[in-house]
């Protein structure tokens, strides 16, 4: 007998008529046709609920944080480290990882990647780190770390490409292009699903950072910022069987995991059509 996705100790025959999830009678709502979770129905979810789908531990990003902050030790020249966002004071090794057009025109595609674990002064990766630590783990609990790796490495990818469109000569570098892209799949699970993660609405949040983004004198990749964003909302939309399902417990199929690895090929693809234009 299967249990309740909110109440692990209840066994349940009952089952959302929209993404197919096991819910007891106290979880389901009645709708015009079958019955509906919490989620499905358009209540808030009980994030802080023993039981509930936030337990599971964001171990992916965890990984992430750890893969930054040893990259961040490793390309950086710590006896003169600059405590903003700007660069010059990479190591020999952090400039081969930072994106720019000219490299990837070279050969150096792996640019793509690494340029997303690169970060110029304290305050880059700090800020970086700590929403990718309060936004990334949350989605993670959510939507499973299968999911929420696809959907950060598409981010990333799409980050790149949104980078070298807008600055294609400039040394660029960062997490935040495939955070804003996380930021772009809650905000779609909000839309479709009425869910808030954070407990308010992700809009507000997005057009704070793109209102900074867009801020003179911030030194900050425009491109790679919206390029995330796009490509992380692109990417959920794939997942949520294109509107049709639930981004977290819905089925994409083979329909819906082609859809994202299209995403993160155009994005390769065009990184690759600009560098060699």
């Amino acid at each position: 007998m299967e249990t309740c996705y909110r109440h692990p100790a209840r066994e349940t025959g009952l089952h959302c008529s929209n993404c197919g999830r096991a819910i007891c009678p106290e979880c389901m709502t009645h709708a015009a046709v079958g019955i509906r979770c919490p989620e499905c129905a358009g209540k808030r979810p009980l994030v802080k609920r023993a039981g509930f789908t936030l337990a599971n531990e964001p171990w992916v990003t965890r990984v992430l944080i750890a893969a930054n902050v040893l990259i961040f030790l490793a390309t950086n020249q710590l006896s003169s480290l600059q405590i903003g966002l700007g660069g010059g004071n990479l190591t020999s090794l952090g400039y081969r990882l930072v994106l720019d057009k000219p490299d990837v025109a070279n050969g150096e595609y792996w640019r793509l990647v690494s340029s997303a674990f690169m970060h110029f002064g304290l305050l880059h990766i700090a800020f970086n780190m700590y929403a990718l630590y309060l936004l990334g783990g949350v989605l993670e609990r959510y939507v499973g770390s299968l999911r929420f790796a696809a959907l950060y490495a598409v981010s990333g990818l799409a980050g790149s490409f949104g980078a070298l469109v807008v600055t294609p000569n400039a040394i660029s570098g960062g997490a935040s292009g495939a955070i804003f892209g996380v930021m772009g799949a809650m905000f779609l699970l909000e839309r479709q699903r009425g869910v808030r993660l954070l407990g308010g609405p992700i809009g507000g949040l997005i057009l704070i950072n793109l209102l900074f983004t867009f801020t003179p004198g911030t030194n900050i990749s425009i491109g790679g910022h919206l390029g995330g964003l796009i490509g992380g909302g692109l990417a959920a939309f794939a997942l949520s069987g294109y509107g049709r399902g639930h981004l977290a417990y819905g089925r994409p199929g083979l329909v819906g995991a082609a859809g994202v690895l299209v995403v993160g090929v155009a994005a390769v693809a065009g990184s690759l059509v600009i560098a060699g234009g």
